[in-house]
């Protein structure tokens, strides 16, 4: 029999060992961050309506703190009055307009059909553009390739159930943000709580100046091309300028889609309607780029012309519509994140002992 005494450490293959804890405590760190990544990936869409509510609630919060400066009522009233005075002014433009705008959508329509015919009959004839048939069949397998990513916005009822679930959202958020914020910290750990707090606020903040910025340029664009396009005598003014209104949600994109429906439209009324339609585009753009824009950047959030396009680009071919419209968006709160976290490395730096033993700051 040996004398010697049984082995009690933990052995390598044991959970009581230390390295194995360590490792198994590593991998699990990447694992979930794996797995975290795949369902990121698996609910995309309905991520985007939920920002989408968020940004909706934004909206309804930043028109209830303007609510308050003068209407010393509660919250729940002031959202509700912010979203009622939306939701009547838009059904009033439209029932004051609405025979209008339905004629003229129609005549649009037609318009653009016969532009688009003409413009690409045009092009085949200098040999630029391919024949009828081979650019019918390039057509069908775009939009086919597109109607994978949007298939779920490309029926009515999908378009009408995700205003619904963003406008619900956005209204739930508005109402009681700090219980939502309470949650959000919940999933932080306690330690990071407070500067997690912070970066939220300034998102919100941030979100907030962005869509009132967003807002008004939305307003000035249309009203400024409705009167310039009704003086030139361009057909279909008013629509015209509700549309430019609405894609002027749309950073940059949205503009020369604007200008495209504008000139196709002028120059279907003659060659003087067609200059003056695209003399307006560039008076309005030039004006919106050089005077609005960089006061309402100082007022609200100074996003690069570059770094947004590019991000609509990516967004827009990995997410369809929604992630083009919410491109900037999503942009601006990278870009608090980022700033952020410079700031408390900044901070950190500022506090750290030197080799002497004092401390900076």
């Amino acid at each position: 029999m040996s004398d010697a005494e049984p082995v009690t450490a933990a052995a390598p293959n044991e959970m009581r060992d230390p390295l194995v804890r360590a490792e198994l405590k590593r991998a699990s760190v990447w694992f979930g961050l794996a797995i975290g990544l795949a369902l990121v990936v698996l609910l995309i869409q309905p991520l985007m309506l939920i920002f989408a509510g968020l940004v909706f609630a934004a909206m309804l919060d930043g028109g209830e703190r303007l609510l308050g400066r003068v209407l010393p009522a509660p919250r729940s009233w002031r959202v509700f009055i912010v979203l009622v005075a939306a939701i009547a002014f838009i059904a009033g433009v439209f029932y004051m307009t609405g025979m209008q705008i339905a004629a003229q959508w129609a005549q649009l329509q037609d318009t653009l059909q016969v532009q688009g015919t003409r413009f690409v009959a045009w092009l085949a004839g200098l040999g630029v553009m391919p024949a009828k048939s081979d650019l019918t069949s390039f057509g069908h397998q775009l939009v086919g390739s597109v109607g994978k990513l949007t298939g779920y916005l490309g029926t009515a009822f999908g378009v009408v159930s995700s205003a619904i679930l963003i406008v619900m959202i956005g209204l739930f958020v508005a109402l009681e943000p700090k219980l939502y914020q309470r949650g959000v910290a919940w999933l932080v750990p306690t330690r990071s709580r407070a500067q997690a707090a912070i970066t939220l606020d300034r998102m919100a903040w941030t979100l907030r100046r962005l869509m009132a910025g967003r807002l008004a340029g939305m307003v000035f664009e249309g009203v400024l091309t409705w009167i310039a396009l009704s003086l030139g005598g361009v057909p279909m003014a008013l629509l015209l300028g509700i549309l430019t209104g609405l894609l002027a949600f749309i950073p940059n994109i949205g503009a020369f889609v604007a200008g495209v429906l504008m000139v196709a439209v002028g120059f279907s009324a003659g060659v003087d309607t067609g200059l003056w339609a695209i003399g307006t585009y560039f008076a309005v753009q030039t004006f919106d780029g050089y005077v609005m824009l960089p006061y309402v950047a100082r007022k609200t959030v100074d996003m690069p012309p570059a770094i947004t396009l590019g991000a609509q680009i990516v967004m827009g071919s990995l997410l369809g519509f929604m992630g083009l419209l919410l491109a900037d968006s999503i942009t601006a709160m990278i870009k608090v994140a980022l700033e952020r976290g410079s700031e408390r490395e900044e901070e950190k730096a500022a506090i750290s002992p030197l080799p002497g033993g004092e401390r900076v700051g």
